[in-house]
């Protein structure tokens, strides 16, 4: 994505005049130093900072990919028109919300969004060809417990990892439903602000900043950029918006989050920018009370034996980012979490409770500030240590994996490269890396 996004400010900065040279050559592809420079620019606008000796670095993970490029195309490893495409609009879409709408990127780019995607289409080709060579060349190897032994007894007593507690927590979530008169309150509302909007009496962007209750977009007016075919909008609010002329203020309709009223913005094809003005009906303690009994129940249940924990979050929990986790909470480890990873009430909760028990019914809220009721299971524990086989077999397992795929992928240069054409501009002829990659092949 940086690098691209390099390639859109290069464009727009048509004053800037780049000397511009050959800075590598693997068989028919090239490197040009603007490509380089280029990248290290993004990354130093993005407000990050290039890495040592950047240039060099730069050039040699290029060319290297050039390589993997070049017998990609000579294997006819696959790589279809579908999947660029669809790259293409994904990265053109992120583009688009970084820069507040489609105008303001063209306008920086310098460019219509069909002369960016064509520009980015050979870069999104290679990069998929690199990457499915890597993947063919590492897709046959294996980890033996020995291999891992041996990798785990090369890593010096002073460098092996400090792990702190780590905990696998499943848990069974249930949204408390508002009742009939409360959901109808929140419909009235919003057919009050939708009166109020199409009189001109105010305008749907002042009445989402004063009302909305969707905290993602509530000082924005309600404003969202939105594509038909991104799955993670809810179905009915994503189709109610494409129902939409551009200006038009739809009806009120309901989602999973509550009840809305969508104004179409601006619209071209696939892409629209909307407004929207979310209203959650209100959950009384007679709302919560139900759902506490019906997770009580599911309690008993599960205690005897009568219902497995998979099968109660595949019927009753309402929780999307567990729900096709089998219930477990995932965290940056994946199917462990750590304590500064879960909120504070659900650390305490957790404290109350063994390996292999369940929490009664507990109210929270969630991320999006819904009242929602948990069931918390914990499923197991460790206590903060030093990295060893028993308790971190498949952390090092992976990790093993890894360098013994390195090292696949460094052989395969080793073999491959002598075969291609390689030349390194003078500049760059004395990187360390390079030296070490290219060294006795390159064409002076």
């Amino acid at each position: 994505m940086t690098m691209l996004l390099g390639i859109v400010f290069a464009q727009a900065q048509t004053a800037r005049v780049l000397a511009d040279k050959i800075a590598g050559i693997v068989g028919d592809k090239i490197v040009l130093r603007s490509e380089i420079i280029n990248y290290i620019d993004d990354i130093k606008r993005q407000g990050g900072e290039a890495p040592p000796d950047a240039e060099c670095y730069l050039l040699e993970k290029m060319m290297a990919d050039k390589a993997l490029i070049l017998q990609a195309e000579k294997d006819s490893l696959p790589v279809s028109d579908e999947e660029i495409e669809a790259e293409l609009d994904q990265r053109i879409r992120y583009f688009i919300m970084q820069y507040g709408g489609k105008e303001a990127f063209e306008q920086i780019a310098g460019r219509t969004i069909y002369q960016v995607k064509e520009d980015f289409r050979k870069s999104i080709k290679d990069g998929r060809l690199a990457t499915a060579m890597r993947k063919s060349i590492v897709e046959n190897i294996k980890i033996t417990p020995t291999e891992v032994r041996n990798y785990f007894d090369g890593i010096p007593k002073d460098s092996l990892r400090f792990y702190e507690m780590e905990l696998v927590v499943g848990q069974i979530v249930i949204y408390p439903k508002a009742g009939r008169e409360l959901e109808k309150f929140a419909q009235d509302e919003l057919l009050d602000y939708r009166k109020q909007i199409e009189s001109g009496q105010k305008s749907f962007e002042t009445m989402a900043r004063l009302y909305t209750e969707d905290p993602g977009s509530k000082q924005t007016g309600g404003r969202y950029e939105i594509n038909k075919n991104e799955k993670q909008w809810d179905p009915s609010f994503r189709n109610a918006a494409f129902r939409l002329k551009e200006g038009q203020v739809s009806p009120v309709i309901k989602s999973k989050f509550g009840y809305h009223i969508i104004q179409m913005v601006s619209r071209n094809g696939d892409d629209a920018v909307i407004r929207h003005i979310l209203r959650v009906p209100q959950i009384t303690d007679e709302d919560i009370s139900l759902a506490r009994n019906k997770l009580d129940s599911v309690r008993s249940r599960l205690m005897t034996g009568s219902l497995s924990f998979g099968e109660a979050v595949d019927k009753y929990s309402e929780d999307e980012n567990s729900k096709f986790t089998a219930g477990i909470i995932s965290g940056q480890g994946g199917s462990y979490v750590t304590i500064d990873e879960l909120d504070k009430d659900l650390v305490n909760d957790l404290n109350k409770l063994k390996v292999g028990e369940y929490s009664v019914p507990l109210t929270f809220k969630d991320e999006r500030e819904r009242t929602g009721v948990r069931i918390v299971n914990l499923r197991s524990k460790t206590e903060p240590h030093r990295e060893n086989l028993k308790d971190d077999y498949n952390k090092i397992s992976i990790r093993a994996l890894e360098e013994k795929k390195a090292k696949a992928v460094e052989k395969w240069f080793v073999n491959k490269l002598p075969t291609y054409y390689i030349m390194v501009d003078k500049e760059f002829q004395d990187c360390q890396g390079i030296q070490k990659s290219f060294g006795t092949m390159v064409k002076k």
